[in-house]
């Protein structure tokens, strides 16, 4: 998502510019990701696919550093751990979530719809995620036929990634003391880069959530059959014949996979008098796609924590906070660029419920705890509850 916010940055259209220079901007601008795809003809593994799956649901677990796979136990489970769908009792359960990225550049939308069957015994659920990019400036068609340039062709596209997610949940073995839930997600990807590319994909998602009187453990395995992305390109000999004299190559057909991940995660529940409970889960999320810069990176084997808290004040009112995307990178202050420091990213939120409908607030930002891009994120939890008959 960094990568979009830069790269307007660094070629903005300015109409006073050069032929040349307006060329080869608005080309760039125009290929805006489809300089991140893979272009050769064979199926590879890459460390940021499907990135926009990554960013989360809800407010309340976006305010909570994304730290959910224990404790998620509405709709959002369908996300962050299908297992957790089976919290969702007697009346569906509706989640609603739009944010703005980058000042309004970036849109990120959620839906997702639980509902419970066979006397709660299991849970059916149907997650969209959206996000996407609008108004980029498409140039490639900025010279008219005589050979001046003609503003007027200058038209937009749109980026757009979606992902529809499939989920059941059923209840393994329910006590008294203990409750032990499996679920599963089919997801289906979709992404589209205006008329110039497209993208099918399928991949599956596995988790299992145990649940004690005070304590919670769950664990979820992401993309387990490896979820791959078949793209295709679409261009006209006019395009093809631009991108060949500003020396961009042409994007041929493709395949990418995404490895599979686990995320395990354990909460537990501590009683703060008579009105109060504080919850607080850790998560670890582990990858298999090679080095990445977290705490925890091997050649193959890479973890990050995610940590969370969430202040339930008589079941009306919730206080959130969390960090996770622990990095390190280089100092600001040092001046030799040899200092590396440890960054992270924070979250705060709140929550309000009256009788079956809740409203949660996140206020994060998209990078570390230094960083400007604040995000508002509102959500809305609803339970469908049916009218009694006369």
């Amino acid at each position: 998502m960094t990568s979009i916010n830069t790269f307007k940055e660094e070629y903005p259209l300015d109409l006073h510019s050069t032929p040349n220079e307006i060329m080869r901007k608005g080309t760039k601008i125009s290929l805006l990701l489809l300089l991140l795809l893979p272009v050769t003809g064979f199926s590879q593994f890459r460390k940021y696919t499907n990135e926009f799956l990554n960013i989360g649901a809800g407010a309340r677990g976006l305010a909570m550093g994304s730290a959910q796979v224990a404790s998620a136990n509405d709709a959002t489970a369908g996300y962050w751990n299908p297992a957790g769908l089976v919290g969702v009792k007697n009346n569906p359960n509706l989640n609603l979530m739009h944010a703005d990225y980058f000042a309004g550049i970036a849109k990120y939308d959620f839906a997702a719809l639980a509902i419970p069957v066979q006397d709660n015994k299991r849970t059916l659920g149907i997650s969209v995620l959206r996000f996407a990019v609008d108004d980029i400036p498409n140039t490639l068609n900025l010279f008219g036929s005589d050979g001046n340039i003609d503003y007027g062709n200058i038209k937009t596209f749109a980026v757009a990634d979606w992902a529809f997610l499939l989920s059941f949940a059923q209840n393994i073995k329910t006590t008294e003391n203990k409750n032990i839930s499996f679920g599963a997600n089919a997801k289906v990807i979709y992404r589209k880069v205006g008329s110039f590319a497209t993208a099918w994909g399928f991949g599956l998602d596995a988790g299992i959530q145990m649940h004690g009187k005070k304590g919670h453990f769950g664990i979820v395995a992401k993309d387990i059959t490896t979820t791959f992305n078949a793209w295709s390109f679409k261009f006209t000999d006019r395009e093809k014949e631009v991108l060949f004299l500003t020396d961009n190559e042409i994007p041929v057909k493709s395949t990418e996979l995404t490895a599979p991940r686990v995320i395990i995660g354990g909460g537990y529940n501590f009683k703060l008098g008579n009105a109060v409970t504080l919850m607080a889960e850790a998560n670890l999320d582990v990858t298999f796609d090679g080095k990445r810069n977290t705490v925890l990176s091997g050649n193959t084997v890479s973890v990050d924590p995610r940590l969370g808290l969430e202040a339930n004040i008589k079941d009306v009112f919730f206080v959130r906070g969390g960090i996770n995307n622990f990095q390190k990178v280089l100092d600001d202050t040092d001046s030799l660029n040899q200092k590396k420091v440890w960054i992270y990213q924070p979250s705060i939120g709140a929550g309000f419920k009256i009788k079956n409908v809740m409203i949660d607030y996140a206020f994060t930002n998209l990078a570390n705890q230094s960083s400007p891009l604040y995000t508002h994120i509102f959500s809305l939890r609803v339970n469908l509850v049916k009218k009694e008959e006369e």
